[in-house]
């Protein structure tokens, strides 16, 4: 097994960093990309592999189609392929990826008459997929479990005759991801109503061609965040960001000011991190139900300075790449740090000093465990177990990370 070390000889941050476009926004723009060909043009697409594995998969002409880990893949597709008229496709992925549930949204689309079969054990992956053409109508679906069967469904809706209302039931989970969607249909001109527990979608006709450029990855971004919030000094431009934008995550600014003091500073199309003066703070309690992809970097960046934390509305990270809670206990418990979770929650309760002189984080296959963690490195050295996972959604992370000073060694294990 390979690794890669990561330290730094001081405590300061300065440098550029340009991300590319958001992963997020990049697989939603391009699953309509493909149901709309002549109409949308695209500019920035994530260099991501989840992009990368999703775009192919929408222009495979094969019938087995392999997205391996990419859970958003996965439940795009899912929808996209329950439309495509006279395909058949048995989409799968990797072993984790057959773990994870996917029946409330195959339910959902068999309700509208879509024609989806389990090809092992029911309610997982494998799918078996006869696409047919769908008029949509209204369904219920719960809201409680992952955002991404909701977006699925309202990225396809615009193609169905009678368009779709579709009726959420139970509290919302990561709100922010839908309003993502919703702000993405927006710019495309398609109808969409969202009252309460209401979302309407209305069949649209384009007349004419429509050129997306997309923005930065928000979630990326926050990796900088934490570093900058660990440093003595720091003054970093991250290309390219707005202060308008569609990302859920983008509240990252706002919680590592009010708690890091962390401040960014938007000015053509990038930010401007810089570390203030530090404050004593001795815990904070956050509610991450909207956003839970940022709850590893902020725990990570609790643990570096030492500050208790409670972090809730994590229902998703259950069934991430990995059980993200239950990695956050294992891997934060090698740095003397005691932690309890529940099936919603992480509490960072006390910090004991290191006993190892070799810290080994093992990442479960996961990019944002790599990265989240890889930033204790500008305070002590830190090895990371499978390192290239960053390539999910930051193939470029190491490089960017050497461009600050860092000192990165591949070693074998």
């Amino acid at each position: 097994m390979y690794y890669i070390k990561i330290y730094k000889n001081n405590f300061d941050i300065n440098g550029n960093v340009n991300i590319t476009g958001s992963k997020s926004e990049s697989n939603r723009f391009l699953i309509l990309k493909a149901l709309y060909p002549d109409i949308i043009e695209l500019e920035n697409i994530s260099n991501s592999d989840d992009t990368f594995i999703l775009k192919k998969a929408l222009f495979s002409k094969k019938k087995l189609i392999n997205i391996k880990h990419s859970g958003t893949a996965m439940r795009f597709l899912t929808a996209f392929f329950s439309i495509k008229e006279n395909r058949e496709v048995i989409l799968t992925g990797s072993y984790r990826m057959q773990e994870r549930p996917i029946s409330v949204l195959v339910e959902t689309i068999k309700k509208l008459g879509g024609n989806i079969f389990y090809e092992k054990k029911n309610g997982y992956p494998p799918l078996r997929i006869i696409g047919k053409k769908l008029l949509g109508g209204e369904i219920n679906i719960d809201a409680n479990i992952s955002s991404q069967y909701i977006s699925a469904l309202m990225l396809i809706a615009s193609k169905f005759e009678n368009g779709l209302k579709i009726y959420l039931s139970n509290k919302i989970t990561s709100i922010s991801y839908i309003k993502m969607t919703l702000k993405v249909l927006k710019k495309l001109g398609i109808n969409v109503l969202w009252n309460k527990n209401i979302i309407y979608i209305k069949k649209i006709k384009f007349k004419k061609k429509i050129k997306i450029t997309i923005e930065s990855d928000w979630s990326s971004a926050s990796y900088y965040y934490s570093l900058v919030a660990l440093s003595k000094t720091a003054d970093l431009n991250l290309k390219f960001f707005n202060k308008k934008n569609i990302q859920g995550d983008s509240i990252i600014s706002n919680i590592y000011k009010n708690f890091f003091n962390v401040k960014t500073l938007f000015k053509n199309n990038e930010i401007n991190l810089k570390k203030l003066i530090s404050i004593d703070l001795n815990s904070i309690d956050i509610d991450l139900n909207s956003t839970p992809d940022i709850a590893q970097t902020i725990v990570v960046t609790c643990t570096g300075l030492k500050i208790k934390c409670v972090l809730r509305g994590l229902e998703t990270l259950k069934i991430k790449e990995t059980d993200r809670l239950n990695a956050l206990k294992n891997e934060l418990s090698k740095l003397g740090v005691k932690s309890i979770i529940t099936n919603s929650s992480i509490e960072l309760l006390n910090f004991n000093e290191i006993k190892k002189k070799e810290i080994y984080i093992s990442t479960y296959d996961d990019h944002r465990m790599a990265m989240s963690f890889s930033t204790l490195g500008i305070i002590y050295p830190i090895s990371i177990l499978n390192y290239n996972v960053v390539s999910k959604s930051y193939p470029n992370f190491w490089v960017d990370l050497k461009s600050l000073g860092f000192f990165l060694k591949k070693k074998k294990l």
